[in-house]
């Protein structure tokens, strides 16, 4: 079930914390502590790949230019008659994953242009990106990206997928975890985009006392989306906030929360089902991953009429 978020968000003491984030300056990123399991989570996707190697749609890899920079970027086109919305999405904290490269295909099939840049381009060695760093090394990469790179990477991309002949010229953004973080960061630094989907990320905020930054979100120009889960009390708690700067800002913004969801739903319940009935905790993962599978399908229902109205 979902439900329209409201301040009864800050009872909720019980967070899933799939991305293992902790909130820090919204000027540019957010710091996300160490943790075994989001780890393995991010790392354990045979399934995302094997789904995507299944695919009929034409995927490539493409070097987009910004400045002397090239950001490598994973485009997925859909079968369509005619030209199609653009869809720029923004990775989690774990880089480029198989389940983002996964996520960009399923937009793809839901009818849309849908390009996935690895913001880690050239932070590993040999200048590679996500796939040339160990695991443990990508989160630490992440967080001591650029702000003001990542926003002209994620220009430079949308720059690049409005002007695609198969493209409408129009651009959305959306973002899992940092990147939701990320994507509602962009839309305060690029008027063109048509609209933001922030999945389970915060809103910009000031350093170091974390509180909503107003001057960054007056800057607005496209509707937010927001997709969060019951079952993460410390980014549910921005939402609040963040709900009165945007009505205050008089900004359009339409959080949603998904109850007894985790955070990182999207990926979670994208993962097949729990199938090792020995586990001592078999039936706690089976709940889990059910209560992340509906917030997920529901999601993916409100997401694609969004899409479908822009």
């Amino acid at each position: 079930m979902r439900k329209p978020i409201s301040l009864l968000m800050l009872l909720f003491f019980f967070s899933v914390t799939a991305c293992a984030q902790h909130m820090s300056n919204m000027n540019g990123n957010h710091n996300h502590g160490a943790s075994p399991s989001p780890f393995d989570a991010a790392e354990t996707q045979d399934w995302a790949k094997e789904r995507l190697k299944k695919s009929p749609r034409h995927q490539e890899w493409v070097k987009v230019k910004n400045g002397a920079r090239e950001v490598s970027s994973f485009v997925v086109y859909p079968e369509v008659k005619n030209k199609a919305t653009a869809v720029i999405v923004i990775h989690e904290i774990f880089g480029m994953s198989d389940w983002v490269q996964s996520l960009t295909d399923q937009l793809a099939e839901a009818g849309y242009i849908a390009i996935a840049p690895d913001l880690l381009s050239g932070a590993g060695p040999n200048g590679g990106g996500t796939s040339s760093l160990d695991r443990t090394q990508i989160g630490q990469k992440i967080r001591d990206l650029p702000p003001d790179q990542i926003t002209a990477d994620l220009n430079a991309v949308a720059d690049y997928v409005a002007k695609l002949p198969a493209s409408n010229g129009k651009v959305v953004v959306t973002g899992y975890c940092w990147g939701g973080s990320q994507s509602f960061r962009f839309a305060t630094n690029n008027q063109n985009i048509k609209a933001a989907f922030v999945f389970y990320g915060s809103a910009p905020m000031t350093s170091p006392d974390n509180a909503i930054d107003k001057t960054a979100l007056a800057k607005i120009k496209a509707p937010v989306y927001g997709f969060y889960a019951g079952n993460d009390a410390r980014i549910d708690a921005t939402v609040p906030p963040t709900t009165q700067a945007m009505t205050e800002l008089k900004k359009k913004y339409e959080p949603v929360t998904y109850d007894g969801a985790g955070h990182g739903f999207m990926r979670a319940g994208d993962a097949p089902e729990p199938t090792d009935t020995t586990a001592a905790d078999y039936q706690k993962q089976l709940d889990a991953w059910r209560a992340n599978k509906t917030a997920r399908d529901d999601a993916w229902t409100r997401w694609k009429k969004l899409l479908a109205a822009i």
